[in-house]
C-alpha cells in the first residue's frame, strides 16, 4: 500500500517519537510513505482563531500538493487531520471560497484524495488479523485506555472518522496486540489542548480528571494519536494521579518487536519503562 505522508510541524519537533514510530510501523506493515513535497504548516492550532480564509488556505496548500501524487494522505497529527478535513469540507461547500483559496495558493483543488489518520488505515486497510499475525511480543498485562481527544472526531460531519460518541478502532488495535484495553467514559473528553501555555491550571485540572478516570477504569497507561494530547498527558498531570502515556504507534512497534521503542520512551516526561519492565515487555 502506498500513501502520501504529511508529518506536520509537531512530528518534526516535540512529537518526533510519533513520527519515528509511524514510519517504523508503516515499513513493517508494508505501507510505503511518500512525504508530501514541499509541505508547510497547516495552521493548527492558531490560524482558525486569527483569519478564516488563512485557516482554509494553509491546509489547502498541502492538500493540493498531495493531489499531485493521487494517493490517500496519511495525517498522523489529530490537529493537522482536523484542519485538513475542515479545509476540504469548506472548499466542497463554498465555490467562492474555493476559488479565492486557489488564487491564494496558486493551485487547483480537485478533491481527489482522501485525508486519513493512521488509526483508520491500520484498522481498515491493514486489518486486525494481519496486525495480530505480526506480533512478536504479546502485550500481556498492559491495560491501556484509548484516548482519542476532540480533534479526530469533531465535528463528526466534517471529520467522518468513526463512531464519534464511542469510538472503538484504537481499542481493537490494542486488543489485537494482546493488550487489555479498559473501557471508560472519557475517550473523547478534552485535555485542554493549546491552553497548556496560557491557562495551565485549566489543563492540569482536565488532565488530572482524565488520569483519575483512567485509574478508576483499571488502566495502567493511556494511548493517543494526538501530539497536543500526548504533551498534556505526559507533562501536566499531578504526581499523585499520573500514568504513562504512549503514542499508539509506539505500542505497536513494541509489540512487533521493532527497533526504536526504548529510545523513544527515554524522551517521555513520565518514564514508561518501569511499567513495561514490570510486565516483562522491555
Amino acid at each position: 500500500m502506498k500513501v502520501s505522508y504529511y508529518p506536520g510541524c509537531s512530528l518534526h519537533a516535540t512529537g518526533k517519537e510519533y513520527d519515528l514510530s509511524v514510519k517504523a510501523v508503516s515499513k513493517a506493515l508494508d505501507i510505503e510513505l511518500q512525504e508530501v513535497d514541499d509541505w508547510s504548516c497547516c495552521g493548527a492550532s492558531s490560524a482558525h482563531m486569527t483569519n478564516y480564509k488563512l485557516s482554509v488556505a494553509l491546509p489547502a496548500r498541502n492538500i493540493i500538493a498531495a493531489e499531485k501524487d493521487k494517493k490517500d494522505v496519511m495525517v498522523p497529527c489529530a490537529a493537522c487531520f482536523n484542519r485538513f478535513k475542515m479545509a476540504q469540507h469548506h472548499m466542497r461547500e463554498d465555490e467562492v471560497l474555493k476559488k479565492e483559496v486557489e488564487d491564494m495558493v496558486g493551485g487547483t483543488f480537485s478533491d481527489s484524495v482522501a485525508i486519513r489518520n493512521p488509526i483508520d488505515i491500520l484498522y481498515n486497510d491493514v486489518g486486525i488479523d494481519t496486525l495480530s499475525g505480526k506480533v512478536k511480543k504479546k502485550l500481556t498485562g498492559l491495560k491501556p485506555v484509548a484516548y482519542y481527544g476532540c480533534l479526530l472526531l469533531r465535528p463528526p460531519e466534517v471529520c467522518e472518522f468513526e463512531n464519534y460518541e464511542n469510538p472503538y478502532m484504537l481499542d481493537k488495535i490494542m486488543a489485537g496486540l494482546g493488550a487489555e484495553p479498559r473501557n471508560w467514559s472519557c475517550k473523547t473528553d478534552c485535555c485542554g489542548g493549546s491552553l497548556t501555555l496560557g491557562k495551565t491550571e485549566v489543563v492540569v485540572r482536565l488532565v488530572d480528571k482524565l488520569m483519575t478516570m483512567a485509574r478508576e477504569a483499571g488502566a495502567n497507561c493511556l494511548v493517543t494519536a494526538c501530539p497536543v494530547c500526548f504533551a498534556n498527558l505526559d507533562t501536566r498531570a499531578s504526581e499523585n494521579v499520573r500514568l504513562p502515556a504512549f503514542y499508539f504507534t509506539e505500542i505497536i512497534a513494541l509489540a512487533l518487536g521493532l527497533e526504536g521503542p526504548d529510545s523513544w520512551f527515554k524522551i517521555h516526561n513520565v518514564d514508561p519503562r518501569p511499567l513495561l519492565k514490570s510486565l516483562s515487555l522491555l
